[in-house]
């Protein structure tokens, strides 16, 4: 396989096309946001651009401060591949003082922003009920993105990426093990929620000035 991409390499930089210069692509637009938490900072890229319903309904939150207080209370810990193997979620747990309306479903289908590891991702039950609560991956879970030849209609739809983290992974891998209280929630959420969840403290955008930390999307070819 790497033979034959550098073969297909060295025969562009043969042909004047290629010599000329090919036309380049400008990044799809994304909006920077920190969470601050108890223990350290994360940094993520929304992507404003592919995702707009989804990115749209996550900066209402993060402008009106509703994520300030809430907490990454879940490690949804996968036993088989490769390992680390799961996710961590967080938002406004249906707090009625927290929560907006639900938004449609933008699915992976139509956005093209894959469940690869880092990435962010709306929690929801059906399609189209998702508020406040969002999930970040720590490997790839292609089982959340949609599937439009399913027989099941929830995986038809899959759930809805919308970003990706550009700093603080390891933050997010110490989330990812802290302790699970085996007898915290109830039916499939049994055996998940962290015996002691880890406050968020602010959520706010930010100045897009400084981008000497950016890093590819998870989904970048």
């Amino acid at each position: 396989m790497f033979k034959r991409f550098a073969l297909s390499a060295a025969l562009l930089l043969s042909t004047p096309a290629f010599a000329q210069g090919t036309p380049s692509v400008p990044a799809p637009e994304t909006q920077e946001v920190l969470i601050d938490t108890e223990l350290g900072p994360i940094t993520l890229a929304i992507e404003t651009e592919r995702a707009p319903v989804t990115s749209a309904n996550f900066l209402r939150y993060v402008d009106a401060h509703r994520f300030d207080g809430t907490a990454f209370y879940r490690a949804m810990r996968l036993d088989w591949g490769d390992q680390p193997n799961g996710l961590v979620q967080g938002g406004t747990q249906n707090d009625p003082d927290r929560v907006l309306e639900p938004i449609a479903h933008e699915p992976t289908s139509q956005t093209g922003i894959l469940h690869k590891a880092g990435t962010l991702s709306m929690a929801r039950y059906a399609p189209g009920t998702a508020t406040g609560d969002f999930s970040i991956m720590l490997s790839d879970q292609p089982g959340l993105d949609a599937d439009p030849d399913a027989a099941d209609e929830d995986a038809r739809a899959g759930y809805a990426a919308f970003g990706h983290v550009v700093s603080g992974m390891e933050i997010i891998r110490q989330i990812f093990d802290a302790p699970i209280d085996p007898q915290k929630g109830e039916g499939w959420m049994k055996g998940q929620l962290l015996a002691e969840p880890v406050r968020i403290e602010t959520v706010r955008r930010v100045d897009r000035g400084d981008t000497s930390n950016a890093s590819p999307r998870p989904d970048a070819q």
